[in-house]
């Protein structure tokens, strides 16, 4: 089976990220993988909730899916690790036809000292990233 991957945090790029992957998931009847990216801080992740917060979101998400009778698997990664590379790794690992992201607009000193985890899944990837903005 293939599979629709999403990197998500919680905040606006994520829930639009996460909504664009489950319209593309369900068309196709993929799998909807939903990679959760945030506790390192970094990357996608920078500047949302974290810990139980999270956990209580994948929660609700997760209930709204099986509700839905949308098959998904959600991924944790743990430790310290780079979120660009979970996203790549689950899209090879899952069969990925297609990754979703959220974007937000950074400054040109935030791109440069932080890099960007969007860049690279966009550059890396295998397989096509549909790049989402918060509210549309």
């Amino acid at each position: 089976m293939a599979s629709v991957v999403v990197g998500y945090v919680p905040g606006p790029e994520g829930e639009a990220a996460l909504a664009h992957a489950r319209v593309e998931a369900a068309a196709a009847r993929d799998l909807l993988v939903i990679v959760n990216v945030r506790t390192t801080g970094r990357g996608l992740g920078h500047g949302h909730a974290h810990g139980e917060d999270a956990a209580d979101d994948l929660d609700a998400i997760a209930a709204q899916l099986q509700a839905d009778g949308q098959p998904f698997e959600i991924a944790h990664p743990e430790g310290d690790y780079d979120p660009a590379d979970e996203i790549l790794a689950a899209a090879e690992r899952y069969a990925g036809r297609l990754i979703v992201v959220g974007i937000r607009h950074r400054t040109p000193v935030g791109k440069l000292i932080l890099g960007s985890t969007a860049q690279r899944v966009l550059l890396e990837a295998d397989c096509p990233v549909l790049s989402v903005k918060a509210g549309q």
